[in-house]
């Protein structure tokens, strides 16, 4: 009998900060347990703050891993965004790896990382009226092969960025300013700060893959 037909798989997301990836995985089936280095009073879902990087592993079906991006994205050409946020995901790959278990890791292009899957919220039809939702992101997994969704962008899109990210925006041509409302909506997030808003995920990119990865657990149940 495959694991969700008795219980709800046991999920760990490390780095999880307020918990974009956890709802999607929640809605795919599991039961999520979140790991941060620092509070994170909205994360709608079990939490305990500690080190992502020492945090015990042991206890669950499988992991889903955020390492820190600022190391890999637009920031990245800056010298003090190098300094100030280490290179954590080969570590976190390795410590994943060693645990027998499937494992996600997530983060952004250009990442050190193997893309084996895209996501894009214009294929989840994700966005506000008039505005599709430009977010991409790479998923690695360990040993099943979640589908790629290809990109939708066929109008005008809404991208979610820090305030690091005002000549980005600029530079893609963004014709005015979006509400935090609007961000909101668009990331299909409705419990999240700001700050917050800014360095999640939506929920749908991990449903998706949820459900797939739940699908590679009963067949793991099977052999």
């Amino acid at each position: 009998m495959a694991p969700h037909a008795m219980r709800r798989p046991r999920l760990l997301d490390l780095f999880c900060g307020a918990g974009g990836a956890a709802m999607g995985y929640h809605r795919a089936g599991f039961d999520v347990m979140g790991v941060d280095n620092r509070p994170q009073p909205r994360y709608p879902f079990e939490f305990v703050q500690a080190d992502a990087m020492t945090f015990p592993l042991n206890g669950f079906d499988a992991i889903h891993a955020s390492p820190p991006c600022q190391a890999y994205s637009a920031m990245r050409t800056n010298w003090n965004a190098r300094k100030n946020h280490p290179d954590l995901l080969p570590p976190t790959r390795d410590r994943l790896a060693a645990t027998g278990l499937p494992w996600v890791i997530e983060n952004v292009p250009g990442a050190p990382m193997l893309p084996l899957t895209l996501m894009c919220g214009s294929a989840f039809g994700l966005g506000i009226p008039g505005y599709q939702l430009r977010r991409h992101r790479w998923f690695e997994t360990s040993g099943f092969w979640p589908m790629s969704l290809p990109c939708q962008h066929s109008g005008p899109v809404i991208g979610i960025y820090g305030d690091h990210g005002r000549d980005r925006r600029r530079a893609e041509g963004y014709s005015r300013y979006f509400t935090l409302d609007e961000r909101k909506q668009a990331m299909g997030i409705d419990w999240m700060a700001r700050s917050e808003l800014d360095q999640a995920i939506p929920p749908a990119y991990t449903e998706h893959i949820g459900a797939q990865l739940m699908e590679h657990l009963g067949r793991r149940e099977h052999l």
